[in-house]
């Protein structure tokens, strides 16, 4: 019995012992895998990084392309410069700049590779390649550039450059290594994960002095780089080159888009720069630049300004007391009783108030709905008036973010109940008295340009919209468009009640408070002008705000202007949507003449005014009068010579 217990004990043993050494047989002579892993001095892992995607507009223009260029990494132990001057010759470097490189190459590890060098052409690298055999724990890696052909469009599409330390220490996939290219701002970084594509791995054996020897295994351990997807947007690239050359002098923003799917056919801000500044070696540089440039050109103004509304605002107020029963085609309202100015003789009905953006009629039609419900508390009255205004409004995509593809977009500000009881100190502390501003706009809305244009487009659709969107398809038109950027969101706004205010921002731009120019023939241009108040200096200087679509019936085209410091609406913001929609719709440009009066005008401001400015406040010397029967005397003066966008039309926008 013992003696077979031996056996049975021994021959467990020596199974086991089998196991093990088959392991071990497959282990060192089957699989390749651990030899792979150990032969660090034989064989070199090299990461592929794949094309980037390319970016195009609606047409199938190139609005982004990849230029191949060399990356030079360096890995600090094993670097070897038996010359150091003829190398820094050879890298056009100063001892200082190679010093303070290597030193951060060190840092970050001494062992594993680190960015030298960045995006040297093929003539560079054809020109020190031969020479690099001689220096030692230097490695080139092929790599592209991106480049923009159109020149235009730098603030939507963002950049790309080296992934930054906090960004790579807070990846929630280990994806990304030191020195990696990765998109910042815009769409480059909205679509990172498609535009990136998926990198692969090569296996190159070499020999003791790194010199590259032939594949491993003839590249069966090798994987392929995929490129990322080609980005199509809904960019007209034509008309947005056309409105970049309209805006020039001049801060703001443009945007446009079709009303019926939602697509950002132009987007301008402005002042801009073109993107290739920050797609080279220089990027460091040309990036510091514009930062401390005081006009802030890398401010992506459609979606990161903050304006009052103005009078644009008006049409909502039409809309939503039309909904509450509150308001009438036929209502009319003179001056008498209101505490506010007006630049039109009174006496207007819905059409007409829309028309000639009078303010008394607005402030009495705001002030019924507020009071509507007929509470015998003034303060209680306000407070449900509010509310129920509130909840209208938002239904427009006001005081929220509308999800447009692109980060850093702001919410701006929609005042509640909640809003007021805080400014004033609680409850029953407040009425419409405090708050009536609001009903031309002002007060404490603010609104971005993305907003409003989607305002146009709500009104062109008579009553629904479509989130503004860049993105028009992933690969090919059409194809792996988020669903949100299909999905209709209605304003609950009966269709009839937006026939009227249509028709009066019909006749605001044929004879209203639009220039008699801006209606140009054959677009059927509908709009409401506004001017959003700039404290700082008073109503001197204030923004001025086109919002409008065109044609009037099955409309193309929903647009709006914003031009900081331009004044009146009519005169600053309305010929330059008037001249976008123009060339989107005919695709020339028919009023030579409204388009030499844009070209010409520079409203750019002095430093001195611009936000944040901590010198003496020096206001612009005074400019020359305008001819008399082109401008009212209560107009405001502007602080470079301006020459008038018509002959003999008086502009009537408050």
């Amino acid at each position: 019995m013992l003696e077979n217990r031996k056996y049975i004990i021994i021959g467990v043993f020596c199974l086991v012992g089998l196991v093990y050494l088959s392991r071990l047989f497959y282990l060192q002579i089957l699989d390749d895998s651990y030899s792979l892993e150990s032969s660090n001095n034989s064989i070199k892992r090299v990461i592929e990084i794949p094309y980037r995607g390319q970016i195009y507009d609606r047409t199938g223009k190139l609005i982004v392309y990849n230029t191949p260029v060399y990356d030079l990494y360096v890995t600090p132990k094993q670097v070897r410069i038996p010359d150091t001057t003829a190398f820094l010759r050879m890298m056009e470097m100063t001892r200082p700049e190679f010093d303070s490189i290597l030193q951060l190459a060190k840092d970050y590890s001494p062992v594993k590779p680190s960015l030298f060098v960045r995006q040297l052409s093929k003539e560079d690298f054809a020109r020190i390649q031969d020479a690099l055999v001689d220096y030692r724990g230097f490695e080139p890696r092929m790599s592209s550039m991106r480049t923009y052909p159109a020149h235009t469009l730098a603030n939507a599409l963002g950049y790309v450059s080296e992934i930054g330390k906090k960004q790579l220490e807070n990846q929630d996939y280990p994806y990304y290594r030191q020195g990696d290219y990765v998109g910042h701002n815009g769409l480059e970084e909205q679509y990172e994960v498609e535009l990136r594509g998926r990198r692969g791995v090569k296996f190159v054996m070499q020999n003791v002095r790194g010199v590259a020897k032939g594949s491993f295994k003839n590249g069966l351990y090798d994987t392929a780089a995929v490129a990322g997807k080609n980005l199509y947007t809904g960019i007209d690239v034509e008309v947005q080159r056309y409105a970049d050359s309209l805006m020039q002098n001049r801060i703001g923003a443009v945007l446009a888009v079709d009303p019926a799917t939602g697509e950002i056919l132009a987007s301008v801000s402005a002042p801009t720069y073109d993107p290739n500044l920050l797609s080279s070696r220089h990027f460091s540089k040309n990036y510091t630049k514009l930062v401390k440039d005081p006009y802030k050109p890398l401010i992506n103004r459609p979606i990161m300004a903050s304006y009052r509304p103005g009078s644009t605002f008006k049409l909502i107020q039409a809309l939503i007391a039309q909904q509450q029963g509150t308001l009438f085609t036929h209502t009319f309202y003179g001056h008498g009783g209101s505490p506010m100015r007006c630049h039109c003789r009174g006496g207007n009905s819905l059409r007409g108030a829309v028309q000639n953006s009078c303010n008394p009629y607005f402030y009495n039609v705001f002030r019924k709905y507020i009071y509507h419900n007929n509470n015998p508390n003034t303060f209680k009255a306000s407070a449900i008036g509010l509310h129920e205004w509130h909840d209208a409004v938002v239904k427009f995509g006001i005081g929220q973010k509308l999800g447009v593809d692109l980060p850093s977009e702001l919410k701006g500000n929609l005042p509640d109940v909640n809003t007021y009881d805080r400014v004033y100190g609680g409850e029953n502390r407040w009425k419409f008295s405090n708050i009536y501003s609001l009903s031309i706009g002002e007060g404490e809305l603010l609104i971005s340009p993305l907003k409003l244009v989607n305002l146009a487009a709500t009104i062109a659709n008579r009553g629904w919209y479509i989130t503004p969107h860049y993105v028009k398809g992933f690969g090919r038109i059409g194809q792996g468009i988020p669903q949100e950027y299909f999905q209709k969101h209605q304003t609950d706004i009966d269709y009839k009640h937006y026939l009227p205010v249509i028709e009066g921002m019909r006749m605001a731009v044929m004879a209203g408070t639009v220039t008699k120019m801006a209606d140009i023939q054959g677009i059927d241009l509908c709009g409401k002008t506004g001017t959003s108040q700039n404290n700082k200096f008073g109503h001197k200087f204030d923004h001025s705000i086109f919002i409008g679509f065109a044609p009037m019936n099955n409309p193309k085209i929903a647009i709006a202007v914003f031009v900081e410091y331009g004044g009146w609406g009519g005169t600053a913001a309305g010929p330059v949507a008037a001249l976008i929609a123009e060339r989107y719709l005919k695709r020339k440009t028919e009023a030579t003449k409204l388009d030499a009066n844009v070209k010409k005008q520079n409203l750019m401001p002095p430093v001195s005014m611009l936000p944040g400015y901590k010198g003496p406040k020096v206001l612009p010397a005074k400019p020359q009068p305008r001819k008399a029967d082109s401008i009212r005397k209560d107009t405001t003066r502007k602080f470079e010579k301006l020459k008038p966008l018509m002959a003999s039309t008086v502009s009537r926008e408050q």
